[in-house]
């Protein structure tokens, strides 16, 4: 044993033996995650989570999840995916937004959130090793080597859905006003609502899916028979732009007191296209004072080259003179 210590010291330093006590409990950790993953549920408490399902708060019955044969991450549903019922639909909600609208999204975003974070430790521990056997770092460069990889890759997935989330919205935000235009001239052509939005759908799709796709999918819940208010709240849901859910509430409102659809639908596409317009003034406004730092790094700098280069090189010129006539 004291020769094995000596040699690892020799090979890798100091910390030498505790990085083989590390390496032994990473690997004692991904032999044990398979058979962890792979543990058989009691059939008692398959039975009684099917006699006894969970219900929401209007005492019906609601399940998280349904199972697939077809998905091979249904076995490890209970690591990959929350119990809680809030924080899965919260989650649920944040995907939906981003445009991922499988059922099984959110077991993959949990599933590549540990699996980016378990490539980034293992790529975190080679690359402390290596560090370890070209140089000789301290104990803090060591462990910020492995848990930054890890980290890095455990937030990942939730900053490129976050992202998809905001192009998304974006997309929408300034598709939506063209969308009232048509739908508006729709429905004065004498066409329904249903009609209507039908027809936007799919007449905005080629320059802006993401707005078409979710004005198809309300075409396609009202033509399931589902009640108006509900088809149009979910899709105030799965945008998350104040924008629609306004448009939402202007559209339950006109149905709810009898008005003209049309007009509430005129009224409401003015007011989009004039925030359209006070949109892009701000952008224009901000503009030269972003333009002003690369304006002076990349215009000063070549213009006091031209004014003043030959004036430095004369005086240089005359300084060299002098100091040779001396």
């Amino acid at each position: 044993m004291t020769a094995l210590m000596d040699m690892l010291t020799e090979m890798f330093g100091p910390m030498g033996p505790l990085l083989l006590v590390g390496a032994l409990g990473l690997l004692l950790v991904l032999a044990t995650l398979p058979m962890l993953l792979k543990k058989q549920k009691d059939p008692l408490d398959r039975l009684r989570a099917e006699a006894h399902p969970p219900k929401d708060k209007e005492g019906k019955e609601a399940r998280l999840r349904t199972a697939s044969k077809k998905d091979k991450l249904e076995k490890y549903a209970d690591f990959l995916e929350p119990k809680n019922a809030e924080e899965y639909s919260a989650i649920q909600l944040k995907l939906l937004q981003a445009g991922y609208r499988s059922k099984n999204a959110v077991r993959t975003f949990h599933f590549a959130q540990f699996a980016l974070g378990a490539g980034g430790l293992i790529l975190g521990v080679l690359y402390a090793l290596l560090l370890q056997v070209t140089q000789d770092p301290s104990a803090q460069q060591m462990i910020l080597s492995i848990v930054i990889p890890g980290a890095v890759g455990y937030m990942a997935p939730k900053y490129w859905v976050t992202r998809r989330q905001q192009a998304r919205q974006e997309e929408i935000i300034n598709g939506f006003p063209d969308s009232l235009d048509m739908m508006l001239v729709c429905v004065e052509a004498g066409q329904s609502l249903d009609q209507a939005i039908l027809r936007v759908a799919k007449e905005i799709r080629s320059g802006f899916p993401a707005l078409a796709d979710e004005f198809d999918t309300v075409s396609q819940e009202m033509k399931a028979g589902k009640d108006r208010v509900s088809v149009l709240r979910d899709m105030s849901e799965r945008c998350g732009v104040p924008d629609v859910a306004s448009f939402v509430t202007v559209l339950i409102q006109s149905a709810s007191f009898g008005t003209s659809i049309a007009e509430a639908l005129r009224v409401f596409s003015a007011e989009m296209r004039d925030k359209r317009v006070m949109r892009a003034e701000e952008k224009a406004n901000t503009l030269p004072t972003k333009m002003t730092l690369a304006t002076m790094m990349l215009t000063v700098p070549p213009l006091l080259v031209i004014l003043v280069g030959p004036s430095v090189y004369r005086i240089a010129q005359t300084l060299s003179g002098q100091s040779t006539g001396f």
